[in-house]
């Protein structure tokens, strides 16, 4: 599981360096083999290939003849690019990825269980400020069915 918030800063290349702390896991998970493809709400995706290679597994076998899901299978699987660890626990995200993105200097990756959002920073704060604010609401704005989970 990729879990916690770590501010992470892109090289003039457009190299992120993955956490140390998620190396091993990704190594043994993947052996360093990632895909990341675009978001709805203009992050990254960033998968172990196995997960994602069932992620897409699912993708294609949804209906074609329905627009919407025709839209997303264009998105996430056009955009999904492979991307390999090197030595140095880095990958480069390509240039079309990173300005779908908006990604310059200062980005956010933020684990999600069986992968990680990347963010560009200043977009991340600002959507984290909304969500927490309810926008505009105030809450998080909880469905019915997670009403009674406690934390």
């Amino acid at each position: 599981m990729f879990r916690g918030a770590t501010q992470i800063t892109l090289d003039a290349k457009g190299r992120l360096a993955i956490p140390v702390r998620y190396r091993d896991r990704l190594a043994t998970r993947c052996s360093g083999q990632l895909i990341c493809t675009v978001d709805q709400d203009h992050c990254l995706l960033l998968y172990p290939l196995p997960d994602w290679e069932e992620i897409e597994r699912k993708l294609m076998r949804l209906s074609s003849f329905n627009q919407s899901t025709r839209r997303l299978q264009r998105l996430m699987v056009g955009y999904a690019s492979e991307l390999e660890l090197d030595g140095s626990g880095r990958v480069l995200i390509p240039r079309e990825l990173r300005d779908f993105a908006a990604l310059e200097r200062d980005v956010m990756l933020i684990g999600q269980g069986n992968k990680f959002e990347l963010w560009a920073e200043q977009r991340w704060n600002e959507r984290r400020d909304s969500w927490l604010d309810g926008e505009g609401g105030g809450g998080l704005g909880l469905p019915a069915e997670l009403e009674s989970l406690s934390l």
